[in-house]
């Protein structure tokens, strides 16, 4: 008999189970995940990682502003899935718009607050994501372009109008592309620690904030590029690093580009293994904020691995959160929008088979 693809998928799950009951019995003194969840992109759309952002080229995925159902999209991640986080990435430049400063537009600002509150509707986190790749309109924040003064401002603005919304995460900004320079890791540094105090000095004393490293942030090289050490620096006005998380990206094609369906790796031996020893070394935590492939066999099987393993490590390791939903169109590379048919909302087979906690029980939102 031909061995189908029925049966082929039908082998991969029996193997995926397996190995997810493995690390758990290894795990068995750990906690579920604290969380799930999906990045809800369109506030972002025309930005590129040189930080510049062509504003007229986002499509909010708000209904109200462009008939992008975003909310419904995260009332069904919520209710059907169980995810209990969503990202909401914005570019730097729509909420100012288009000026070089801290100071945001009442109108653009309220646009965006509309997705934010539609996220907090649901009883979901909602992460405040800055979009910019730690760049604005070509150059760097604290060397060339916006001072880490401004870039305080900004976060001291935006900090204030949810300080004590406790369900809002800052993110402090998508991060910075490779530099092989040490004294990158230095600007990198000062830019988050500016962000932080700002952050707590608007009265947000208690939330949770997310730091970004070099090189994409990649989980992979968090440790070796000297990002963990330069950010395990950053503290809290009164000293402690309380709340201060690690912002990671790992995605799980040939290149951890993002941009190719196939998955190749489930990243632990290269990735999650490293960061999670040195997380638990320095008695930090990191939040997995992008992570995603192809809606393909090879990702089903990789990415509940990849989740399994953070679930063995979730003393160090938040959870995870798939790139991306909202306003992208349902046939992008990375698609994890559901659609609409009529009377409910169908996920993608990566979401449905692997990503949503209902299928893999391995958050605390289900278990």
């Amino acid at each position: 008999m031909p061995f189908s693809r029925e049966m082929a998928i039908a082998f991969l799950y029996s193997f995926v189970t397996v190995s997810i009951m493995t690390v758990a019995v290894n795990a068995q003194t750990f906690a579920p995940l604290q969380f799930a969840g999906v990045n809800i992109a369109g506030f972002d759309f025309g930005c590129g990682t040189d930080g510049t952002c062509v504003i007229s080229e986002v499509v909010p995925p708000v209904y109200q502003l462009s008939g992008v159902d975003g909310l419904g999209q995260m009332q069904h991640f919520f209710n059907d899935d169980g995810y209990n986080v969503f990202r909401l990435p914005v570019g730097w430049q729509y909420l100012t718009y288009n000026q070089s400063t801290g100071v945001l537009n009442e109108t653009q600002f309220s646009n965006y607050n509309m997705l934010v509150s539609d996220c907090l509707s649901t009883g979901a986190h909602c992460e405040i994501d800055i979009h910019n790749y730690a760049r604005y309109d070509g150059e760097i924040i604290g060397q060339g372009g916006p001072s880490n003064e401004v870039f305080a401002e900004l976060w001291y603005n935006i900090a204030s109008y949810w300080q004590n919304e406790t369900n809002v995460i800052f993110g402090v900004i998508s991060p910075l592309g490779q530099s092989p320079f040490r004294s990158q890791m230095i600007l990198r540094f000062l830019g988050n620690k500016y962000a932080v105090t700002a952050i707590r000095e608007a009265g947000a004393n208690t939330q949770m904030i997310l730091l970004p490293g070099n090189n994409y942030t990649s989980a992979e090289t968090f440790v070796s590029s000297g990002s963990a050490e330069a950010l395990g620096m950053v503290r809290n006005p009164d000293g402690t690093f309380t709340n201060l998380i690690m912002d990671v990206h790992k995605y799980l094609d040939y290149d951890n580009s993002g941009t190719h369906a196939p998955c190749v790796t489930n990243n632990i031996e290269d990735s999650w293994y490293p960061l999670s020893t040195w997380l638990r070394a320095n008695g930090r935590q990191a939040l997995n904020t992008e992570t995603g492939g192809g809606d393909v066999d090879s990702c089903v099987g990789y990415i509940s691995q990849q989740i399994a393993y953070q679930a063995a490590q979730s003393d160090v390791i938040l959870g995870y959160l798939g790139w991306a939903a909202g306003s992208f169109a349902t046939d992008y590379v990375l698609s994890e929008v559901p659609v609409y048919n009529g009377t409910g909302w169908n996920d993608t087979l990566l979401v449905s088979m692997a990503m949503s906690p209902m299928t893999n029980m391995l958050v605390a939102s289900v278990v």
